[in-house]
C-alpha cells in the first residue's frame, strides 16, 4: 500500500491562519470531487474559521474523561474506517489525553500516512523539538507540546501562512483570536512586537532552509551543474595566512546584504595530505566563521583553482572571495597565480571578489629617487652578468668560430644583459672587459694585446661606444621610472591631504596611522609645547614600542612652527621624504586644531543645552509652582475674608485645596531633587526582594481611585528593586497617564513574569505618541510637542527611566492597540515567589483628593452689578475655565458665597459649548488649557460675543499678557492672586459692560403696541404678559438693546444660535415671523421689526 502525503501549514504563531488556510484547501478539493473529511479541527469561537467548517464533513470525535472532565480526541479508528482520501488534523504538536491510541497526535497523523490516507495538519513554529531552547529564550515559556524536526521535514508540502506582527497585534486587539478578557494579556505576553518579530524570521529561517534541502534534492536528481542563484552562498579561498580572517569578515558582510546568505570557508590541501598552513591559524579562522553563522571544509587537490571552482558550483555557490596575491611581479612569469584562473575559469554565474589584505599591501616607504634605484638583488645579479658574462661568452666563442663581427654582437649582447639588470656600472664594466678579451681573443695577431688592422681598432671602440650607450638609456630609463613612480605616491598623498581638509572627517590617530604606514615606521606621534621652555607633551600617538617624549629621541622629526613636531621612530628616512612628511604634519596641525574647535563647539554646545535646560527649568517651574500657589493663596484669602460667613462645608473644602497645593509643590520639588541625584549619579539604591502588591497600591495614591483598575496576578514572582525609587516611578507613569486618559477611561495597571524579569505596564487611552518622539518624551523638561499648555514640569518621565535604569531596568513607551500609550517598566525579578493574595483585596494608599463640586445649573435672570462693588442686585452668571481642581473649587466656592451663578469647564472645547449654551455675563479664563491655548479661546468668544473676558493665568511676561490683551481679553491677573483683587477685577469687568445710564427707565421699553420689561425679561402686550421662548425673548433683547440701530444678520445669529451659525439665515427668518405675528398689530407691515433686505433687522419704538 502506498503511504499517504503530509501537507502541514507552517505558522509563527497562534492566529496568523494556519487552520483557516487548511480549511479552505478542503473546501478547493472537495469542489474537485476529493473525498475528504474534518478528523479533527477546532475553531476556538472564531466566526470565520467556524463558518469555513461548515460544510465539511466532520469524523465524530472520541470521548475520553480525565480529571473528573470530559474530553474530546481524534477517533484515529473511525477515520481509518471512513479512509478517505484527504484528512484534516489540526494541531499537529497536540499531547492527547491518557487513554488514547497515542500519546501524541503526530503519531495518529502517521498511522493515517500509513495507511495511505493523505493528511493536511497545522503547526506553530515554536513546536518543532530542536528550537524550544531558542523559543524559550525568547517567550520565556518552556513548550511541552512538541513535534520531532524530522518528522516534519518528511512532509512532501510545507507551506508558510504569514502575517505582520503588526498584523496580528490588530486581529487580537479587535478579538480575533481570542476572548476580550485575554487580549489585554496576550498582547502584553506572548503578542508582544519582539516575541512575534523573532518567531516569524525562526518561520521563515526553517521554511527557507527546507526549500534548500528540496533544491539540492532537485540538482542532484537531475544532475544540475549550472549555479542557480536562488540565496547568496559566497565561498572564500584560505591559504592558512592571517589574511583569512580579513576575507571571513569580508564574506560574512556581502553575505549579509542578502536574504539568506550562507559563507562557506574553504581550506585546499594537497593530496599528500600535507599543509602548508599553520594548523593554529586554521582553527582561529574556523572558530570565526562558525562564530559569524558559516562553515567550515577542508578539501583536498593538487590544483587549488580547479578545487575551489568544483567546490563552488557543487554547493551551488555564487560568489567567491579571495586575497590578493603576495606574488613577486617576476614570479608571475611561471603562471597568473590562483586568482587570475579562478576569474578567468569561473564562468558568468560566479562572481569572483579579490580582496586586499595586510600581506599585500604594507608601507614600505616611498619609491626612492636616487641611489639604489633598482633594488640590490638586481643590481648583484647585473654584477655578476657584467664580470662573468664576457669571459664565459669567450670561451665559448673560441669552441666555434664566427667571425669578429658575430663575436662583438654576443659580447655586446652580454654588456645590454648586464645594464638591463644592474644599471650603468655593471655595463661599463662588462662592456670594458669585453672590450679587452675581444682585442686578446678575436683580433690578429691573436693573444696579444696590439692590433694590427686598424679597423679593429675601430670596431673595437664603436663595440666599447655601444654598450656605455645602451648603459646610459637603460639606467636612465630606470632613474625616471622611479621618479614617475614616487611622483605618483606623492600625488596620492596629497590629494589624500586635500580630500581630508575638504571633508574634514579623518581623525588625527587615523592620520598619524596613515603616516606610520606609508613610511613603514614603527610609531608616529605629534607632540606639542606651550612655549620655549614648556615641557613637550603628546597630542595624539599611534604604533608600537616606548612612547617618544621629545622629538631629538626621534628616528624622524619635522617641526611644525616653534610648538609641535611630529616624531616618527622605526628607522631613518631619506631627505627627500621631508617634503611630504612636512605636508602630513601640516595636515596633523590642521587636524589638531579642528578637533579643539569641535571640542570647543561642543562645550559651547552643551553651555547653550544647559542655558536651554534652565529657561525651561524656570518657565516650568515658574508655571508650576504658581498654580498650586494660586491655588492655596485663592483659598487662604478667601478663608480671611470677613464679609462672608463660611460654611463647614466651605471651610473644610478650602482646607483640602490648600493641602493639595501643597502636596503638588512637595511632589514638584521631589521630581525636581530627584532629577538632580540621577544628573549627578548620587542615588543610592537599597536592593530587596519586594512583592509588586505591597508597592504598587502605594503609587496609585495620588490618582482618583475610579481612574486607574490594577491588575497584579496572585501567582506574580518577586522583584529584586529598591521599593521607594519603584514606587516613585510607578506614581510618575500613572500620573502622566491619568493627565492625557479621556474622562471615564480608566488607566491599567498590570503586571506579568516572563523569563528573569516581570513587566509593569500602564496602558492609556489617551492621544498617542508618535514613534519619533517616543523616546524625547523621556528627556527632563520635555513634554510631548512642547505646547506650552497644562500642568507638568516634564521631569516625570524622565525620572521614572532614570530611577528604572539604576535598578537595572528599563523603561520603555509602545502604543496602546486601538489607540493610547503604554509605558512598559521591566525590573529584575526576585529569587521568592511572591506572598499570595487570595482572600484578601490588594491594598491602595488612601486617597484624599475629592473631585470639583458640580455647579449648580440655574436659570440665568437679568440683573447689573451694584455700582458701590457690593453683592449683586440680581444673580450674575460667571463661566470658570481651568484645568485645575483646586483654584475652580475656591472660585465656585467664593462666587457662590456671594450669590453668582457658576458654570465651570475644565479646557477650551467644554467652555466655547458652555458658552455658546449659557450665556455667561463675565468669564474667567486660565490661559494653560489641555487641548488648547487660552489665547484661542478668546478669539473664538470674539468671534460672536462681547462678554467680558478675565484672564487669570501663571504666565507672567509682558509679551504674554499683550497678546491675550490683544486677542480680546478685558483684564488680566496673573496667579498667584488674592480672592479679593479678582473680586475686584471681576466687578469691574461687569460695569464697564452695562449699558450706559443703568436706571431702570432703560431697562422697560415701550411701544404704542407693547412693552418689554428688560429686567424681568417680560412683554406685556394690552395688558397681558405675553409668552416668549428663550431663544424668542433672547433674539427680542438683542434688537431692544440696540433700538435704532442695525443688527447684522451674522451678529444675530452668533448671539442667539452660538458661533457656529453665523450663516444659517432661515433660522432669523422663522423667528422673525413667530415675534411679529405675536407683537406686531399687522405682522404682514410690520412697525417695529423692520427688514433690512440682505443685511440684517432693526428694531423702532
Amino acid at each position: 500500500m502506498a503511504r499517504g502525503k503530509l501537507r502541514i501549514h507552517l505558522g509563527a504563531a497562534p492566529g496568523v491562519g494556519k487552520t483557516y488556510a487548511m480549511l479552505s484547501e478542503a473546501h478547493r478539493r472537495v469542489e474537485r470531487g476529493t473525498d475528504c473529511v474534518v478528523a479533527f479541527a477546532e475553531h476556538y469561537d472564531r466566526p470565520r474559521t467556524e463558518a469555513m467548517l461548515h460544510g465539511l464533513e466532520e469524523v465524530p470525535r472520541r470521548r475520553l474523561e480525565y480529571r473528573g472532565a470530559a474530553r474530546t480526541e481524534m477517533d484515529v479508528d473511525a477515520v481509518l474506517a471512513r479512509r478517505p482520501q484527504v484528512a484534516l488534523v489540526d494541531e499537529l504538536a497536540h499531547t492527547n489525553v491518557p487513554g488514547s491510541r497515542n500519546a501524541k497526535r503526530w503519531q495518529d497523523v502517521e498511522d493515517l500516512l500509513a495507511a495511505g490516507i493523505d493528511v493536511i495538519s497545522t503547526v506553530n513554529i515554536q513546536h518543532l523539538e530542536s528550537l524550544g531552547d531558542v523559543v524559550e529564550s525568547i517567550t520565556g515559556v518552556r513548550q511541552q507540546e512538541t513535534v520531532p524536526d524530522e518528522f516534519v521535514r518528511r512532509a512532501d508540502q510545507i507551506e508558510l501562512v504569514d502575517m505582520s506582527p503588526q498584523a496580528l497585534r490588530r486581529r487580537m486587539a479587535h478579538g480575533n483570536i481570542y476572548a476580550p478578557d485575554k487580549v489585554d494579556a496576550a498582547l502584553s505576553n506572548h503578542f508582544r512586537p519582539g516575541n512575534l518579530t523573532a518567531l516569524r524570521e525562526l518561520a521563515l529561517l526553517w521554511v527557507a532552509d527546507r526549500v534548500d534541502e528540496y533544491l539540492k534534492q532537485y540538482r542532484s536528481e537531475h544532475r544540475v551543474s549550472a549555479i542557480w542563484g536562488s540565496r547568496e552562498r559566497i565561498v572564500v579561498g584560505l591559504t592558512g595566512g592571517p589574511e583569512g580572517r580579513t576575507l571571513i569578515r569580508r564574506a560574512a558582510r556581502l553575505a549579509e546584504k542578502g536574504a539568506g546568505g550562507e559563507v562557506l570557508a574553504v581550506y585546499v590541501a594537497g593530496t599528500d595530505g600535507l599543509t602548508s598552513a599553520s594548523p593554529k591559524e586554521l582553527a582561529v579562522q574556523r572558530t570565526l566563521v562558525e562564530d559569524l553563522g558559516g562553515t567550515f571544509h577542508h578539501v583536498v587537490g593538487d590544483d587549488v583553482p580547479a578545487a575551489l571552482l568544483d567546490f563552488a558550483r557543487g554547493a551551488n555557490a555564487t560568489q567567491i572571495v579571495l586575497g590578493s596575491s603576495r606574488r613577486k611581479a617576476w614570479q608571475y612569469v611561471f603562471g597568473p597565480g590562483v586568482g587570475a584562473t579562478i576569474a578567468r575559469e569561473s564562468g558568468p554565474d560566479l562572481d569572483v571578489h579579490i580582496v586586499t589584505h595586510e600581506g599585500a599591501a604594507k608601507g614600505r616607504g616611498l619609491p626612492v629617487a636616487r641611489g639604489a634605484r633598482l633594488g640590490r638583488a638586481r643590481i648583484i645579479w647585473g654584477w655578476a652578468v657584467g664580470l662573468a658574462g664576457p669571459p664565459l661568452m669567450t670561451v665559448l666563442l673560441g669552441t666555434v668560430h664566427l667571425g669578429l663581427a658575430n663575436d662583438m654582437l654576443l659580447l655586446l649582447t652580454v654588456t645590454v644583459a648586464a645594464a638591463l639588470l644592474g644599471g650603468l656600472l655593471p655595463a661599463l664594466a662588462s662592456a670594458a672587459l669585453g672590450s679587452l678579451l675581444l682585442n686578446y681573443f678575436s683580433t690578429a695577431p691573436l693573444h696579444r694585446w696590439t692590433v694590427a688592422d686598424p679597423k679593429n681598432i675601430v670596431a673595437i671602440v664603436i663595440f666599447v661606444w655601444v654598450g656605455v650607450s645602451v648603459a646610459s638609456v637603460v639606467d636612465l630609463a630606470a632613474r625616471r621610472t622611479h621618479q614617475a613612480a614616487r611622483l605618483r605616491a606623492e600625488s596620492e598623498i596629497l590629494s589624500y591631504l586635500a580630500g581630508n581638509v575638504l571633508r574634514g572627517e579623518t581623525s588625527l590617530e587615523a592620520l598619524l596611522e596613515r603616516v606610520r604606514e606609508t613610511f613603514g615606521m614603527e610609531s608616529a606621534a605629534l607632540l606639542e609645547r606651550g612655549d620655549h621652555q614648556a615641557p613637550w607633551t603628546c597630542a595624539g600617538r599611534v604604533g608600537v614600542g616606548p612612547p617618544v617624549e621629545r622629538p631629538e629621541d626621534a628616528d624622524v622629526d619635522v617641526p611644525v612652527g616653534d610648538r609641535l613636531a611630529l616624531a616618527l621612530t622605526g628607522r631613518v628616512l631619506p631627505a627627500a621624504d621631508r617634503r611630504v612628511l612636512a605636508a602630513f604634519a601640516a595636515q596633523a596641525v590642521v587636524v589638531l586644531d579642528r578637533r579643539r574647535l569641535q571640542e570647543e563647539a561642543d562645550r559651547a554646545r552643551t553651555l547653550a543645552e544647559g542655558n536651554r535646560i534652565r529657561t525651561a527649568l524656570l518657565a516650568a517651574v515658574s508655571h508650576d509652582l504658581r498654580t498650586p500657589l494660586a491655588g492655596i493663596k485663592a483659598a487662604v484669602s478667601s478663608l480671611r475674608s470677613d464679609d462672608v460667613a463660611w460654611s463647614e462645608e466651605d471651610r473644610a473644602e478650602l482646607l483640602e485645596g490648600i493641602e493639595d497645593g501643597a502636596d503638588r509643590l512637595d511632589h514638584l520639588v521631589g521630581n525636581l531633587l530627584d532629577m538632580s541625584r540621577l544628573q549627578t549619579g548620587t542615588v543610592t539604591l537599597i536592593i530587596r526582594e519586594t512583592d509588586l502588591d505591597e508597592v504598587v497600591p502605594m503609587a496609585l495614591g495620588g490618582v482618583p481611585a475610579d481612574s486607574v483598575t490594577l491588575d497584579i496576578p496572585e501567582t506574580l514572582p518577586m522583584v529584586a528593586v529598591d521599593a521607594g525609587l519603584l514606587e516613585r516611578s510607578v506614581a510618575n507613569l500613572v500620573e502622566n497617564a491619568v493627565k492625557y486618559s479621556p474622562d471615564g477611561t480608566p488607566v491599567l495597571v498590570s503586571a506579568s513574569a516572563l523569563a528573569g524579569r516581570v513587566e509593569v505596564r500602564v496602558v492609556d487611552r489617551g492621544p498617542g505618541v508618535p514613534d519619533e518622539a517616543k523616546e524625547r518624551i523621556f528627556e527632563p523638561f520635555q513634554r510631548y510637542g512642547d505646547a506650552p499648555r497644562g500642568a507638568g514640569v516634564g521631569l516625570g518621565l524622565a525620572v521614572a527611566r532614570g530611577f528604572a535604569e539604576a535598578m537595572g531596568g528599563t523603561l520603555d513607551a509602545e502604543d496602546t492597540p486601538g489607540g493610547g500609550l503604554t509605558m512598559v517598566l521591566t525590573v529584575r525579578r526576585g529569587r521568592r515567589t511572591g506572598t499570595a493574595r487570595r482572600g484578601r483585596p490588594p491594598a491602595r494608599a488612601p486617597h484624599r483628593r475629592r473631585p470639583v463640586p458640580e455647579t449648580p445649573r440655574t436659570t440665568r435672570k437679568a440683573g447689573f452689578m451694584s455700582s458701590t462693588g457690593g453683592t449683586p442686585q440680581s444673580p450674575t452668571r460667571v463661566l470658570v475655565i481651568d484645568d485645575e481642581p483646586q483654584i475652580v473649587r475656591a472660585l465656585v466656592i467664593n462666587l457662590q458665597a456671594r450669590k453668582y451663578e457658576v458654570d465651570a469647564a475644565h479646557d477650551g472645547a467644554t467652555a466655547l459649548r458652555v458658552a455658546a449654551a449659557r450665556h455667561p455675563d463675565v468669564i474667567v479664563l486660565d490661559l494653560g488649557l489641555p487641548d488648547m491655548d487660552g489665547v484661542e479661546v478668546i478669539k473664538g468668544l470674539r468671534g460672536w460675543t462681547r462678554v467680558p473676558i478675565l484672564v487669570l493665568s501663571a504666565r507672567h511676561s509682558s509679551d504674554e499678557k499683550v497678546e491675550a490683551l490683544d486677542a480680546g481679553a478685558d483684564d488680566y491677573v496673573t496667579k498667584p492672586f488674592g480672592m479679593d483683587e479678582l473680586l475686584a477685577r471681576l466687578r469691574a469687568a461687569v460695569r464697564r459692560a452695562e449699558p450706559a445710564g443703568g436706571d431702570e427707565d432703560e431697562a422697560l421699553v415701550e411701544t404704542d403696541g407693547f412693552t418689554v420689561d428688560l429686567g424681568a425679561k417680560k412683554v406685556n402686550r394690552d395688558g397681558k404678559d405675553v409668552r416668549l421662548t428663550p431663544t424668542e425673548w433672547h433674539l427680542l433683547e438683542v434688537l431692544v438693546r440696540n433700538t435704532g440701530r442695525l443688527v447684522g444678520q451674522k451678529q444675530l445669529l452668533q448671539e442667539v444660535w452660538g458661533p457656529s451659525y453665523g450663516t444659517e439665515t432661515n433660522y432669523l427668518r422663522v423667528y422673525m415671523a413667530q415675534l411679529r405675528r405675536k407683537l406686531e398689530v399687522d405682522p404682514s407691515h410690520p412697525r417695529h421689526f423692520i427688514t433690512e433686505p440682505g443685511m440684517g433687522y432693526r428694531f423702532e419704538k
